[in-house]
């Protein structure tokens, strides 16, 4: 699919859409989202919607050297990150899923994250989080158990919808996680 805004029929046709991972063995971080937009599932990229602040967060928190698009989310792997979702299907807001859409994509992420062996999963999204892994207490950051030898931690939704946090509190979250996985500082200076 092209750069252009998708019309309104094309986003309508994204529907229950699936998009590929950006994933590789041994990635030092992935990143999980709670589910794909339909306007990510109309363009075929991770966090596309005008307003999700991932790509902003994740260069300005070091991860990348310059501020990507989402039609360069193929880069990721070579940076040692990857992209993908608790739940595949694409849908106009998360509050269409089901909790057992969460919970079966909590173990499908399980055989994911085992066969894979990301050094750690950063889910984007406490509630997914705490709804998929039956864990209602959760806070943000690391957390205590591993998920299929990965370590775990927990970043806010960077969705513009989420006004619990703004992009300089999702910078200092995702530089937080940066940090602690020993990856450089990569923004050109």
């Amino acid at each position: 699919m092209s750069h252009v805004r998708p019309t309104k029929a094309e986003l309508e046709a994204a529907r229950g859409r699936v998009l590929r991972d950006v994933i590789a063995p041994g990635l030092r971080i992935l990143f999980c989202g709670i589910n794909p937009g339909l306007y990510s599932g109309a363009v075929g990229h991770h966090f596309a919607r005008p307003g999700n602040r991932f790509w902003p967060a994740l260069h300005a928190a070091g991860f990348t050297p310059a501020l990507l698009t989402p039609f360069e989310d193929g880069k990721l792997a070579s940076l040692d990150c990857g992209v993908t979702n608790l739940v595949a299907r694409t849908t106009a807001a998360a509050d269409e899923l089901t909790r057992d859409e969460f919970v079966a994509g909590a173990a499908r992420l399980s055989r994911k994250v085992a066969r894979y062996r990301p050094q750690w999963l950063a889910i984007l999204g406490i509630g997914a989080y705490r709804m998929g892994f039956a864990r209602p207490d959760a806070g943000l950051g690391p957390q205590p158990e591993a998920l299929g030898g990965s370590q775990l931690w927990i970043l806010p939704n960077p969705s513009g919808l989420n006004a619990n946090y703004q992009l300089p509190a999702l910078v200092q979250a995702f530089r937080r996680l940066r940090q602690a996985a020993g990856l450089p500082d990569r923004r050109r200076r």
